[in-house]
This record gives structure tokens, sequence and C-alpha cells, in this order.
């Protein structure tokens, strides 16, 4: 397979540069990724500025190339003026930390398979459970299988699949347990600060994941270390309230 890789923490992330040694055993590989560290920077593009691209390393049947811009800057300037063919998967990660629940509409992790998905490729995001991963090597393998499965059987137009494993030994690991997104949240908190002029500032921040009680949900799922796999639509609507809403006869008065 022809595969682009791309991240939020920088193309030098030990996460994502194990997923690229481990991926170019097979296949040919090339990682677009941001010049540096972009967490929780979600879909935004970057319009006001220009692009700068560098090559930062070479290795068998593929490249790395820097971006001074954001996941989802990446995978567009990737596909439309970097690479010389349709990539047959994009992957990106692999991330430290976990992207469940309501953080996969904060994460650029996630926000880089969701630009893919858009462009109509297949599309994979996965992450690990902890902040500091020990290893990367388990979800580096896992993936391995999952695109061979994607390549094999497909997904729905506009969906992606969103992967996140437990940074625990694999013998540990309980299975892989197919699971909807749930509202798991960062329990969120603003420090207040002074500066060296005495002018209030605030520094947003918390470590602390909260997961909702259903087995089905990705963030629980996580917590009782399975591996948590998602299908994800980038078709925002909420169908079944269609109806509903044009019942309510909204008019110009």
């Amino acid at each position: 397979m022809k595969i682009l890789l791309t991240n939020d923490d920088g193309v030098h992330a030990p996460g994502l540069v194990t997923l690229e040694q481990s991926l170019s055993r097979k296949h040919t590989v090339f990682t677009v990724a941001p010049d540096r560290e972009r967490s929780a920077i979600s879909h935004a593009v970057t319009l006001h500025v220009p692009l700068r691209v560098s090559k930062v390393r070479e290795h068998e049947g593929g490249a790395a190339f820097s971006v001074t811009g954001t996941p989802a800057d990446c995978v567009k300037l990737a596909v439309n003026e970097l690479l010389d063919f349709k990539p047959d998967l994009v992957v990106s990660g692999i991330n430290p930390g976990p992207n469940v629940g309501n953080n996969l509409n904060y994460s650029g992790t996630v926000s880089a398979a969701r630009e893919a998905a858009l462009l109509g490729l297949f599309a994979i995001a996965v992450s690990v459970s902890s902040p500091e991963a020990v290893s990367y090597s388990t979800a580096a393998r896992f993936l391995e299988q999952l695109a061979g499965k994607v390549a094999e059987k497909g997904l729905p137009d506009r969906v992606f699949l969103n992967v996140n494993l437990p940074d625990v030994p694999v013998e540990r690991i309980r299975g892989v347990k197919v699971c909807r997104q749930g509202n798991a949240r960062l329990e969120e908190a603003f420090h207040k600060r002074l500066d060296p002029r005495n002018q209030v500032y605030y520094w947003q921040g918390s470590e602390t994941q909260l997961f909702g009680d259903s087995p089905d949900e990705d963030g629980v799922a996580l917590r009782e270390n399975y591996i948590a796999l998602t299908p994800v639509r980038c078709d925002a609507t909420e169908h079944g309230f269609l109806p509903v809403l044009e019942s309510w006869n909204l008019a110009l008065p």
C-alpha cells in the first residue's frame, strides 16, 4: 500500500516515528506532519500565513516532511501538492493520550483523519491511553493488522476509524471492542495567575479524564483495557430530528 502518515505532535514525535518504521517495512510510506506540537487544535486550517515545507528524513521507499501548519493542513497539502500518488490509506498518530468521547471535537490527531475522509480517502486515527506512553510497538503492530483489513474490506464514504489502545503490557489487553463515541471529557480547570506587571491571565488545562458508565462507550472500553475501535462519520447531521424540525413550519415573519 501507499500510506500517508501525519499527527498533531510534530514530525519527530516518537509515536509517529515508530509507526513510520513499522509500516515502511512492507509499504510505501510518506510522512507529512506539523513541524511542532499542534495538540488540541481540532480541524483548524491556515489561511493568512504561508505554509513552508522541509524534508527532515528519508527511509527506504519514502521520506518525511515537516509543515509549518496544522494536521488538517498537512493532509490537504500532501494530497493536493506534495505527493505524486493518491494514498491508499492515511494514518494519524500514534498519539500519546486518549482521544475518546468529547475529545474527538478538539483532537488534531482525529481531525487529520477526518480531513482525509472528507477527501475521499480511507483513514485511521490511533492513540494510546497514556500521555507518557511507555511503548508504541503494540499500537504499531495492531495498526498494521487494521490497515490490512481496511485495504481488504474498505470503509463507508466519509467514515474513518478512531482507535485507542491501553498503554499496558500486551498480555493485559483484553481484546478489541467495537464501540461508540462516548461523552467522556476532561475535567476542565482554569488557573488564574498574575504576570510580572500584575495583569491577570488564565492557564487552561487538566489531566483528569472523566468516563461514562455504559460498556459500549469508547472511554469505558479503554479503561477496561480493551482496544477501543470506533467508526466515526463526517456527516454531523442529526437525521432523526430533520422531520421534527420541518414540523415547526418556520418562515420569515
